[in-house]
């Protein structure tokens, strides 16, 4: 059902501009592409568009990006201010349901270079990777509300490669335990993160937790390890036992990791 916007305070293009979202469904847009949807054009945008604002109609996210006033999707805000960015890392996790634990940041991956900043209240941490890491996408919502966001492999194999930014390493070994995984796409990101260090890892846990159906992501990882030793935490220290199959040494020992697996927080 269509909105009328009837006001002594908004003039009849701001009322029109107003009514195209509305018509268009739009809750989020760029000038360029108003530019593009226009079928009139408005004499001047970028002064409808101010006064909107300083009327509270419309909220500025960044130069020539806007909302509506009353919208705050902030997986949807993170990738429009980041155009090839994709929401991942630890707010991944928590969308995936593979953490309880919600970031104070949302994170988004992203393969050109954009400085960390807070957007209506909400703190964004940009991750700027190589392009060849940009894999395992999936586009989410619909209309002017589509987001991008890694998919549940790629979401552990990112952690996993920068665990810094997934919550910590005991919950990243839950997650993984807990969620079934696709050999075809571990493999396929694997590769792409080019990681050998994490796939050896990522291999191990398999092994170690018997997991259902990643067998040919088990012998990709024995054949594509180095031999070259890694603690499997590298957020700890150079101690514990020696794997000679894959080349790890456990920092933290396999009846630790297992109870991490048991502990329910």
């Amino acid at each position: 059902m269509a909105r009328a916007y009837h006001s002594t305070n908004i003039s009849k293009e701001q009322q029109e501009f107003l009514k195209f979202l509305n018509d268009y469904e739009i809750d989020i847009f760029s000038i360029t592409d108003i530019e593009k949807l226009l079928n009139t054009e408005f004499v001047n945008l970028n002064a409808i568009l101010e006064n909107l604002v300083k009327k509270e109609f419309l909220l500025r996210i960044e130069r020539g990006k806007y909302c509506r006033s009353n919208f705050s999707d902030e997986k949807v805000i993170g990738c429009f201010i980041s155009e090839v960015g994709a929401i991942a890392y630890w707010s991944a996790l928590n969308y995936h349901g593979l953490t309880e634990q919600f970031p104070n940041n949302v994170f988004i991956q992203t393969s050109k270079l954009k400085l960390n900043k807070t957007v209506l209240g909400t703190a964004y941490k940009f991750v700027n990777v190589a392009s060849k890491k940009m894999a395992g996408i999936q586009t989410l919502g619909r209309g002017s509300n589509k987001y991008r966001i890694t998919d549940v492999e790629k979401t552990i194999i990112d952690c996993f490669d920068l665990p810094e930014h997934s919550g910590g390493y005991a919950e990243l070994i839950r997650a993984y335990n807990q969620t079934k995984l696709s050999s075809e796409k571990m493999i396929a990101y694997c590769t792409a993160i080019n990681n050998i260090a994490v796939t050896k890892r990522l291999g191990f846990l398999a092994e170690l937790f018997e997991k259902k159906g990643l067998k040919t992501f088990v012998k990709f990882a024995k054949q594509n390890k180095n031999n070259r030793y890694n603690v499997f935490d590298p957020t700890g220290i150079e101690k514990g036992e020696f794997v000679n199959d894959w080349r790890l040494r456990l920092n933290i020992s396999r009846d630790e990791i297992l109870d991490i697996c048991n502990k329910q927080y």
